[in-house]
């Protein structure tokens, strides 16, 4: 009789679980239903003019001003050419500016070193600041700044960042409450990748540092989503095929170990952003080699992914190092590398 009571319980085990992971099953399913219903469309699409001057053009990043858009990235010779510097260009009534030098790698009349990764961010008293990077090597840049008060027109003297900090390395910072600004960076020296996360007041002091447990995978150039709930996700670049995540529950202090996410990723940079409607957004290589393809996905919770639409897909080339961003009024902008000689802007209606 006790034999028989455990067997009808067993059972009973054995069909609630299956009920479960059909649910699950079915729930995964829905979401992907709702996020391919989503039908994107391309508004505007162009390519930003550069001097012939400057034939090397990469790693932009873009940002909303009162007067419209401003975008920056860094050119020159070549990646590492000691003449590389930050470029900036503004969108206003439908027309891109002539493209403006805002910061070199000049040390002094004997020394020069090559700028990187440009960032733009606005602060919520309205200031622009300009992040990027100087120095021979990604293994031993620093980083730099300047702040501008009147929509990236003018631009301060140059600052240097903390040493033992590097502020944000490809994306966008973000604001998080206790009035902080929270920095996905990261450092690549030989070896060794390591993904981390910096803070600072928005006066930039008290610059302090958050590590990150990486889990093995070799990761880099964070880039930070808001959930519901609260927590905080990133997605990572990384040499292991797959973009890699960390979250955090009280707002970035602490975060879980790296993992993998079912996006594929080339070893090239991505980066995301969270649409007022909730909807999260990656924009992407979808693929695990190359760089002539480049797509958005997106997600309601970070875990199921649906590309959305393909803004590149070449049988050769190079489409890379993206960067994205919601206006206030809803619009989706995005700039990112063509063919390592100029920058191409997008904008996407969701």
């Amino acid at each position: 009789m006790v034999n028989s009571k455990i067997t009808v319980l067993l059972c009973l085990l054995l069909l609630s679980a299956g009920r479960l992971s059909a649910n699950e099953s079915f729930s995964g399913q829905t979401e992907r239903e709702r996020l391919r219903a989503i039908k994107p469309v391309i508004l505007h699409s162009e390519i930003i003019p550069e001097p012939a001057s400057v034939p090397s053009a990469h790693a932009s990043t873009i940002v909303e001003t009162d007067d419209g858009l401003l975008a920056a990235w860094f050119g020159g010779t070549y990646e590492r050419h000691p003449d590389v510097s930050i470029y900036t260009s503004g969108f206003k009534n439908g027309q891109w500016s002539a493209p403006v030098m805002v910061a070199d790698g000049i040390q002094d009349e004997l020394q020069r070193f090559p700028c990187w990764n440009p960032v733009l961010f606005k602060r919520e008293n309205g200031d622009l600041i300009l992040y990027y990077k100087v120095g021979p090597s990604p293994s031993t840049w620093w980083g730099e700044y300047k702040i501008s008060t009147d929509e990236g027109k003018t631009w301060s003297a140059m600052e240097t960042i903390p040493r033992g900090c590097l502020g944000p390395i490809k994306n966008k910072p973000v604001i998080i409450p206790g009035d902080k600004i929270l920095y996905p960076t990261s450092i690549e020296i030989v070896g060794k990748w390591n993904v981390y996360m910096e803070m600072s007041n928005q006066d930039l002091t008290d610059w302090e540092k958050i590590e990150i447990d990486n889990n093995g995978f070799d990761a880099i150039q964070p880039s930070v989503l808001f959930h519901k709930n609260g927590a905080l996700q990133i997605l990572c670049r990384s040499k292991n095929e797959s973009v890699v995540e960390s979250w955090s529950y009280d707002n970035g202090k602490t975060w879980t170990p790296l993992a993998p996410t079912e996006l594929p990723n080339n070893n090239s940079g991505t980066d995301a952003v969270t649409l007022s409607s909730g909807l999260q957004l990656i924009i992407y290589n979808p693929i695990t080699s190359g760089r002539n393809k480049l797509a958005i996905a997106g997600s309601y919770d970070g875990k199921i992914w649906e590309k959305l639409i393909d803004l590149e897909d070449q049988p050769s080339g190079e489409f890379s190092y993206p960067a994205i961003i919601q206006d206030k009024k809803g619009n989706v902008h995005v700039t990112y590398t063509y063919n390592r000689e100029r920058i191409k802007y997008v904008q996407v209606k969701f």
